[in-house]
Parts: C-alpha cells; sequence; structure tokens
C-alpha cells in the first residue's frame, strides 16, 4: 500500500519529536553545577591532555567519572589560566592541562587503586622507587582532594610551534622526590622551567604543592566545603 501525504507527515513529527529530545537529553545531562565552566569554551588556547580519560595514567585505566575528554573547573581557575595563557603566548608558548575539576568518585578509585597491592603494572614508569603500601603515608595520595572542590589544576607548559611540553625534569603524575618543586635533583633549565610555571600561577591567585610541581589550587577557594561528585562527560 502506498504510503500517503498524512502519514508521511506524521513520520516527519515523529522524528523531529525524536531529535529534539535527543538533543534535550544530551545538553541537559552536559549541565554543569553553577560556577563550574568547560575550559575550552573559556580559553579555547589552552591545550588539554585528559589523562584520566584515557590509559596512560598511574592507575592504567579509564577512571571513573570520566566519560569525556574534557577538562571542567571552577570558573575562577579557567579565568586564571586564560590570563596566564595570554601572558605566555607572545613568547610561543602556552599552557597544556591534565586535570583540573575531578568528580568524588574518580578519587575513590585512585584510593581503592592503591589499597590493592598486588596491582602495579604502572610501577616501572609511575612510581619505581615509592613502594606502593607507601602512597598514602607520603602523600601521593588522599582519599579527599581539592580537585574535587573545582579549585585545583595540573598543568604544564609547552611550545606553540608543535605542543612539544617543556622539560621539567619528571613526567606529570609521577611519584617520587623528583616531582617536588624544590629538589635539587634536576638540572638549570629544568628548575628555571618548574619556576617559570610557579611564578606564573602565583601571580594569578594559585598556590603550588609541595609534592608535585604541576599541582596548583586557587588560593580563594569558590567551594572549600564542597566535595563535588558529577561527571565529566
Amino acid at each position: 500500500m502506498p504510503v500517503t501525504g498524512r502519514s508521511h507527515d506524521r513520520r516527519a513529527v515523529v522524528l523531529c519529536c525524536l531529535v529534539f529530545l535527543l538533543y534535550a537529553a544530551s545538553a541537559f545531562a552536559a549541565e554543569l553545577p553553577e560556577g563550574f565552566v568547560y575550559l575550552d569554551e573559556i580559553a579555547p588556547t589552552v591545550a588539554q591532555e585528559v589523562r584520566y580519560y584515557g590509559e596512560d595514567n598511574f592507575v592504567g585505566a579509564r577512571v571513573d567519572g570520566y566519560l569525556a575528554p574534557r577538562i571542567i573547573a571552577a570558573r575562577q581557575v579557567a579565568e586564571g589560566l586564560k590570563t596566564v595563557q595570554a601572558e605566555l603566548k607572545p613568547f610561543g608558548l602556552g599552557l597544556k592541562v591534565f586535570d583540573a575539576y575531578r568528580p568524588q568518585r574518580a578519587v575513590d578509585h585512585f584510593v581503592r587503586w592503591a589499597r590493592d597491592l598486588d596491582d602495579t603494572k604502572t610501577k616501572a614508569k609511575y612510581y619505581p622507587d615509592v613502594p606502593k603500601s607507601k602512597l598514602f603515608e607520603q602523600d601521593y595520595i588522599a582519599s579527599r582532594s581539592g580537585h574535587s572542590r573545582g579549585a585545583a589544576v595540573d598543568l604544564t607548559i609547552v611550545s606553540l610551534d608543535d605542543g612539544a611540553e617543556l622539560d621539567m625534569g619528571s613526567g606529570f603524575d609521577f611519584f617520587g622526590p623528583i616531582s617536588w618543586p624544590d629538589t635539587d635533583a634536576i638540572n638549570a633549565q629544568q628548575r628555571a622551567n618548574r619556576l617559570l610555571l610557579r611564578r606564573l600561577m602565583l601571580g594569578h591567585g594559585f598556590a603550588p604543592y609541595p609534592r608535585e610541581w604541576w599541582h596548583f589550587s586557587l588560593k580563594d577557594e569558590p567551594f572549600p566545603d564542597t566535595y563535588f561528585d558529577f561527571p565529566i562527560q
């Protein structure tokens, strides 16, 4: 039986309704709590490498809560990074962000991983000289994180020409004294690169962390007592 014009119109209306509902559901799913933003909407030229969305991280797997390779942060963090990016640009340099807001479920994933002493597949790359049983004691893993308050960011400096990271003496998320900002186990150029990042971040309201050269937190946090758990999507 041939399709009538009326039947065709009904199908077109149904299809349009389905498309609208899918779009609306997607927009709702991506809505962020007030005060949070996607970094690429505030500072689109800042490079992103969301390590916890993939498997190249100390856990060796995608981390709970990372459903998309995007960086979310408190608006003040994103605005600060935008300003730092602008200061670096005339020198052919820019920022690369590895992580900012981190769901509490991701922190819980880190804790479970750290307690599983039999899982050491990433030890050679990420913590060769630190016993996994000591990661809590030495403050590399904790059950609470400023990242979950939206106030912390992990980042480095890159060349705008080719995206190459400046040599900081150790890689992101390497657990060991060589990653401490005040280590004397790095050369002069590596120390200068770390100092550049540190001075820029300090100049825009961020404070460093004594165990990780890449980690900085807002001095004036917008949510100092709230640990969020919405997923990154």
